[in-house]
């Protein structure tokens, strides 16, 4: 016993120093983000390479949380339909609400929880694809979680971008959060119809963004009323047509 405590007297005492040596398998990295960026982008390549063999033409949408991503879904989903073979990609931190609200039209839709995390990742993507039947669709959405900040960053293979705008949210958000603006293909000003009743100007909102990205386009628009919504049916029947012929 006594020799027991000696050793534990002794072990209380001791110093002990924090190693200095990595891990095996370790590699330092000076800037860690890129590098994950990095690793995104490898991905992001290879679902690119997967939708030119299937000529599926990829659509990632984003925008603030609310902004109308998935009433606008719903009424694309009815509008072309019988024209285009459709399937969407849902992510959110919980809950599968929006897939089911998107199903309710009668395309596929799959969700993607993402547990507390802002943003899909192009592994996200890709290990959700086999779900798909590539060969048979034309258009395929990803409905990106509701933030114009993290997903930003993060390339998931997709042909054009498309950010909501919606009037509700104030027609300052291009030059707060530039990054996203910069690297969209279309800003979608949605909820058109509700103009007469916020403190809201399309004309602002429109100069900020081509300010950060002047090869912007900007199609104004209402899921509710239907303003817009041919012109941007156009657009996206345009690019699958030009994918498809690519």
């Amino acid at each position: 016993m006594l020799i027991k405590n000696q050793q534990n007297l002794k072990l209380e005492n001791m110093s002990i120093d924090k190693s200095t040596k990595a891990a095996r398998g370790t590699v330092q990295c000076e800037n860690t983000n890129i590098n994950l960026l990095k690793a995104n982008d490898f991905v992001a390549d290879i679902i690119k390479k997967e939708m030119a063999k299937t000529k599926t033409l990829l659509i990632n949408i984003t925008s603030s949380a609310g902004s109308g991503k998935t009433t606008l879904m719903q009424e694309t989903a009815r509008r072309l339909k019988d024209k285009l073979k459709m399937a969407v990609m849902v992510g959110d931190l919980e809950t599968e609400r929006d897939a089911e609200r998107i199903r309710e039209t009668g395309i596929q839709a799959l969700q993607i929880v993402t547990g507390g995390i802002c943003h899909l990742e192009a592994q996200m993507i890709h290990q959700v694809l086999p779900e798909y039947q590539l060969e048979d669709i034309d258009l395929l959405f990803i409905e990106n979680v509701g933030n114009l900040v993290c997903p930003a960053s993060f390339d998931l293979g997709e042909d054009f971008r498309v950010t909501l705008m919606a009037t509700t949210e104030g027609d300052d958000k291009p030059k707060k959060y530039p990054r996203m603006f910069l690297t969209s293909d279309m800003m979608l000003v949605s909820k058109s119809d509700l103009l007469p009743y916020v403190p809201f100007s399309v004309e602002a909102v429109t100069k900020d963004a081509h300010e950060v990205n002047h090869e912007l386009e900007v199609i104004q628009i209402s899921s509710t009323n239907g303003e817009g919504m041919d012109a941007w049916c156009d657009w996206l029947v345009e690019k699958v047509n030009a994918k498809k012929e690519a």
